[in-house]
């Protein structure tokens, strides 16, 4: 399946590192809230908020290296969203697994009195998670291509 000229493969090689971002954030945010780290520590770090810079960084990527368009940056926002939420969702299921609360299964953010092996958590993830981080990902990943485009116009050097 090409898009833009591009195939899946080479959308996920180009967003490797933001992967890795991700991957970074999650396990760090995992990895103090284990260690009691302080709580405004482990709120700084957020994986929707690296998550929402890795996509800003793959719209700057795919612009200036002159990979493809509009559903090149919308299929970008996509596979992160989707990396994201595995990530998460992964998380949960671990522990429910493991029976241990970590920061994903904090009470403040999935409620285990009402459904103790967070069954409601995952398919909120996997749901509106994702179909409006997609939604939301799409619009700002298409806004800020159309803004680059106007304000930094790299195509001419791109279409030589």
């Amino acid at each position: 399946m090409n898009i833009g000229g591009y195939g899946v493969r080479e959308h996920v090689r180009l967003l490797a590192p933001l992967y890795g971002l991700i991957f970074a954030v999650w396990l760090l945010r995992w990895v103090l809230y284990s260690l009691d780290a302080p709580r405004g520590l482990v709120r700084a770090l957020t994986v929707n908020g690296a998550t929402a810079l890795a996509v800003l960084i793959a719209v700057g990527l795919i612009h200036f290296q002159c990979i493809g368009g509009y559903f090149n940056v919308i299929l970008a926002s996509i596979l992160l969203i989707v990396w994201e939420q595995f990530l998460i969702v992964s998380a949960i299921v671990f522990s429910v697994m493991t029976g241990k609360i970590n920061i994903f299964t904090e009470p403040e953010y999935s409620f285990p009195g009402y459904d103790p092996h967070h069954v409601k958590h995952i398919l909120g993830q996997l749901t509106f998670g994702v179909g409006a981080g997609m939604l939301y990902g799409a619009a700002t990943s298409c806004l800020l291509l159309f803004l680059l485009r106007k304000l930094v116009p790299s195509r001419a050097k791109c279409e030589q």
